[in-house]
């Protein structure tokens, strides 16, 4: 931004409310009262970063230059199923048998 922002109005608490209402959020009196001032502080924030000059200053996605760190596939053997399976607390048709969810039928 070239110049500096206006700053914005001071959020209501009836406002808070109406959003609330919106989102079918049911808000006691204290918690308007709590999130009337800290959404109106984190606008009050959003406007201060708006003011800065950011002129000449590269767009990033990361605050840190990252660079791959994923390693290449490699092949390596696996673990044998029957040792795997040995341990497993029960077992059907060489596979982990688990209990059923959600009802399902056999």
């Amino acid at each position: 931004m070239t110049g500096p922002v206006d700053q914005p109005r001071r959020l209501t608490r009836d406002e808070v409310a109406h959003v609330a209402a919106l989102a079918r959020l049911e808000l006691s009196e204290e918690e308007l009262e709590l999130f009337t001032g800290q959404l109106a502080e984190i606008i009050e924030h959003v406007a201060d970063v708006a003011e800065l000059d950011l002129a000449g200053v590269e767009p990033t996605v990361h605050a840190v230059e990252m660079t791959n760190v994923l390693r290449p596939d490699q092949v390596r053997p696996c673990l044998d199923r029957e040792e795997v399976l040995a341990e497993a607390p029960s077992v059907e048709d060489h596979r982990f048998k688990v209990p059923r969810i959600l009802g399902e039928a056999p």
